[in-house]
């Protein structure tokens, strides 16, 4: 199969990773800057062009789309599938992950664990909002943020209605959230690949630091999910519609509760705590599922 990886990046891990599995799987591999893409939209010839080159006769891709360029890089990938190319995540459940409040209503509608959250235009009745979510301490995210930025621990109701003040004098859309101070500063990755969950670790943040992310401090070791756990993690991949995910899971009093449904989870953290081959599981997984023009979207909304 020709297999494109849409990365901006090549030097990455798992970029590097995907690629050397495909090419040890016997595939044709190809790394593609999605920013450099350039496209015809036409009805009855769209193409995706490259370099000066039109890209042509793949069967499929892999994004690895960045925050950053979500905008563009899910319209090089609904460009792809106009093309009747397999995307192993499309684009439409690339963007409903990446908007935070749109993949929580997503989620709360049917019926997956959460941490309360509450979502405001105004100040005005900030501290009405605090109460909502039950109280200090809770977390203040931005809408925007990735591995970890833009998310902060306010330990008191002043401190909160200071911090949702300030990011809002920013105009910065943000979330508000109760902390789970049980799950005391660790989360759970659980990497999905079709509708199973593969591999699980757990993330616990450094002395002091209530952020788990491996990109803040945080260290990873392999974690034994409970069927609850395995349910939940499994059914918000599917609910996004994505058939490649990492979702976080926080271990609440009262069960799992997602914290994020990710479309472009990093392998290097978790390949290295589980010792399992993802990479060549999502190669496998790509060359069972890819056919011409199979690029319908599991999920709604």
């Amino acid at each position: 199969m020709k297999i494109g990886i849409l990365s901006r990046n090549q030097g990455l891990y798992s970029t590097q990773r995907l690629f050397e599995a495909g090419e040890k799987l016997g595939h044709e591999m190809h790394i593609i800057d999605p920013l450099r893409c350039y496209m015809t939209i036409a009805t009855q010839n769209p193409t995706v062009h490259y370099r000066g080159r039109e890209l042509k006769d793949f069967d499929a891709i892999i994004p690895r789309i960045g925050a950053s360029i979500t905008f563009y890089g899910t319209a090089v990938v609904r460009q792809f599938e106009m093309m009747g190319v397999y995307s192993v995540n499309e684009s439409v459940a690339i963007s409903r992950s990446r908007d935070k409040l749109r993949s929580l209503q997503l989620l709360a509608r049917r019926g997956i664990g959460l941490p309360v959250t509450g979502f405001a235009h105004s100040t005005k009745y900030t501290q009405d909002l605090i109460e909502l979510v039950g109280g200090a301490p809770l977390v203040v995210k931005l809408l925007e943020g990735t591995q970890g930025i833009g998310v902060v621990l306010a330990e008191t109701n002043q401190a909160a209605e200071s911090v949702i003040e300030a990011f809002r004098g920013l105009k910065e859309q943000i979330l508000v959230q109760e902390f789970i101070q049980e799950a005391k500063g660790a989360d759970i990755r659980c990497f999905v690949i079709g509708d199973k969950v593969v591999a699980a670790m757990k993330r616990q943040g450094k002395q002091g630091e209530f952020r788990s992310n491996l990109h803040r401090g945080g260290s990873a070791s392999i974690a034994k999910l409970t069927p609850e756990e395995r349910s939940t993690a499994a059914r918000a991949a599917r609910i996004m519609g994505l058939n490649v995910a990492g979702v976080d899971l926080l271990r609440s009093n009262h069960g799992p509760v997602v914290m994020e449904v990710n479309s472009s989870p990093g392998l290097e953290g978790i390949e290295s705590a589980t010792q399992k081959d993802l990479a060549s599981a999502i190669i496998n997984y790509v060359s069972k599922q890819a056919r011409p023009g199979k690029t319908r979207t599991r999920g709604k909304g």
